[in-house]
């Protein structure tokens, strides 16, 4: 892959956005080696993903020098809303349907959809110096990768309409402050606290964690009743699960579980 890294570290797969000449702005190789290296991360058999990038930017958002390359190569400017959105728009639900948690770890710009891709990560850490923006009504768009979903159930709708209509940056602190990002960390301890929390979260019942995460991605969707019923289902299948039994023995037992996310 040319412009994304993927490197294992145990049950880890850390994986970089690679073209920090451009900001790591998301052009349609780069979607495409993304969704090829969180593949290759699952088959690998991992328990937790990070999704990080190199230089002095997470993710700028869609790559302008594409758009115009195939404007002027196919005489529409909104061809490159077409098949790079299909791409974008399956990398997305790939990270959504993947039983795995995903921690973003958010280092400087990230604007647009670069936002929007470490909103769709389970967890998001971004160090100090990180910056936030929905900037699609700056060049008269409206968002992509899932904002529209992911930001109003972190922000509150309201909130979610000033960053979306003003296209306005917010510090990584004001950003945690909103809710719309977990932790602020220091910059030279991002890699560091992202490495530590992805081993917490490959110690734990990786298994149950995916199951959780189906529940949360329907909680906005179902009724009451269709969010206790599908509760219900998700928890018995967890019970079957080799995990359940040694976190019950464990307690008994009085000593730590060791899960194997099965």
């Amino acid at each position: 892959m040319k412009t994304v890294e993927l490197e294992l570290k145990g049950k880890i797969a850390v994986i970089k956005l690679n073209r920090p000449e451009s900001l790591n702005a998301l052009s349609s190789e780069l979607i495409g080696e993304l969704h090829e290296a969180i593949s290759e991360a699952i088959s690998k058999s991992v328990r937790a993903i990070i999704l990080t990038g190199s230089g002095r930017a997470f993710c700028s958002g869609g790559d302008l020098r594409e758009m115009k390359a195939m404007w002027e190569r196919e005489g529409r400017i909104e061809a490159f809303l077409e098949e790079p959105l299909r791409l974008l728009r399956d990398l997305i639900l790939l990270i959504r349907r993947t039983p795995l948690p995903f921690v973003a770890a958010v280092n400087g710009i990230s604007a647009g959809g670069g936002t929007n891709l470490a909103l769709a990560c389970d967890i998001v850490i971004a160090s100090e110096d990180a910056v936030f923006n929905e900037a699609f009504v700056k060049i008269g768009l409206t968002p992509d990768c899932g904002g529209s979903f992911f930001l109003p159930r972190l922000v509150g709708e309201k909130r979610a309409a000033e960053l979306f209509m003003l296209g306005e940056s917010v510090t990584a602190q004001k950003a945690f402050e909103i809710g719309m990002i977990n932790r602020v960390v220091k910059t030279e301890n991002l890699m560091n606290e992202a490495l530590k929390l992805a081993e917490k979260l490959t110690q734990m019942p990786t298994a149950s964690i995916g199951r959780i995460k189906a529940l949360l991605n329907a909680s906005f969707a179902n009724t009451l009743e269709e969010q206790i019923e599908m509760e219900n289902e998700m928890q018995i299948e967890s019970g079957r699960s080799a995990d359940f039994r040694e976190g019950v023995m464990a307690f008994f037992e009085k000593r730590l579980p060791k899960f194997e996310g099965r």
